[in-house]
């Protein structure tokens, strides 16, 4: 039960939406016009992990160039805040240290920004771990961003902070995006507990206020909210506001999370996949994915910039299934003009050494490339 909660929370039920399913259907020939860019790339896990010790390594001036040259043009750094402070790592944090700013750190992510801009990729900077809240588990917060407003003062600080250090920076060359898939749980601590929205109300104020710090400093920045519910809900609290909004690239989870650990607490369960077709007793197509869509298709007909932050595949669902299923994804997106990035450039969702067992790699100095993905990526 808490793997079907799970799935049905990002996404899996699509039923009731209110929409008409063939929304996206016929968009091809008449596409909305989004008003946010039609970004194309990648996720950085640079400072993804809230511990130092597990730092994934810097992304180089090479990969960059690789990225650009291949046609990307975007990279959305999502952040642990942890990796930006100082405090002592053996004991839990306290609100006094998440405001305790590691200058030397800020830089680091400062360059690593300006790196991509000169390879001319827009960066998306996002608090994946913000003060409060993280929709993983396994690090323990002094606070709760959803209920306490102590923890609510610091979020707004740490975006002082960005917006400060970028101020000067154009809207071309990076936006944020505010934190990584809002929503509610019973355990902060306990991956597999039950999820649920954030309050719309209660979303607004957070990002209202956000918007105002953010904007003080350069009231041209960009601003992206993502999606509540876990990132797979539209935002029609917010539909007033100069704030575009970020869906996910994986639906179904079955597919995109195949026997992945933090999904799914036996992987074993994970049921066998295919596309299209049935997957534990639901049949799925590329009509599926319309139908999902066909909220975000609608926000964007009504004047929301959307963007999808995340998307791809853990590198155990097979190849062929992934690449079917992904070009489906790819598809509507495109046809519908919102962009993408993928989940991640190198790992196991990514372009680069996935470690998946059923691919011919190819030698990229040193690097083990999908061509077939990167093939597939280049066509949208």
């Amino acid at each position: 039960m808490k793997r079907r909660n799970f799935i049905k929370t990002t996404g899996m039920a699509t039923a009731g939406i209110g929409i008409a399913a063939n929304a996206a259907g016929n968009s091809f020939f008449n596409p909305p016009q989004n008003s946010l860019p039609r970004w194309r790339g990648f996720n950085l896990l640079d400072y993804f992990s809230p511990q130092r010790s597990h730092n994934r390594g810097q992304t180089t001036n090479e990969e960059f160039k690789w990225m650009s040259d291949w046609g990307f043009d975007f990279v959305r750094i999502p952040m642990a805040y942890p990796r930006y402070v100082k405090f002592d790592p053996s004991k839990n944090i306290t609100p006094e240290e998440v405001l305790n700013f590691d200058e030397k750190v800020v830089e680091e992510v400062y360059n690593l920004v300006e790196q991509a801009n000169k390879h001319g990729l827009h960066v998306s900077l996002d608090l994946h771990r913000a003060p409060g809240f993280c929709v993983n588990a396994g690090f323990n917060e002094p606070y709760n961003l959803w209920q306490d407003k102590e923890a609510q003062e610091a979020f707004y600080a740490h975006w002082k902070m960005w917006a400060k250090t970028f101020a000067e920076k154009s809207r071309d060359q990076i936006s944020f995006d505010l934190v990584n898939e809002p929503c509610t749980r019973e355990d902060m601590n306990d991956q597999f507990s039950q999820r649920g929205p954030v309050p719309g109300d209660l979303y607004r104020e957070v990002v209202l206020n956000c918007m105002h710090v953010i904007h003080k400093h350069n009231p041209e920045r960009i601003i992206v909210a993502d999606g509540n519910n876990v990132g797979s809900d539209v935002i029609p609290e917010i539909f007033d506001l100069d704030v575009g909004q970020s869906c996910r690239g994986y639906y179904p989870h079955y597919i995109s999370h195949y026997r992945a650990s933090w999904v799914f607490e036996n992987p074993d369960d994970s049921p066998e996949v295919v596309w299209p077709g049935v997957i534990d007793g639901q049949n799925f197509s590329r009509k599926s994915i319309e139908d999902f869509y066909a909220p975000w298709i609608d926000a964007v007909k009504q004047g929301v910039g959307v963007h999808c932050g995340e998307c791809g595949c853990y590198n155990k669902t097979p190849h062929d299934v992934f690449l079917a299923w992904f070009e489906d994804v790819l598809s509507v997106l495109t046809e519908n003009q919102i962009g993408w990035g993928l989940w991640e450039f190198k790992g196991t969702f990514g372009l680069l050494n996935s470690g998946r067992k059923d691919v011919d790699y190819e030698d990229w100095y040193g690097y083990k490339l999908d061509r077939k993905l990167l093939s597939l990526l280049q066509k949208y």
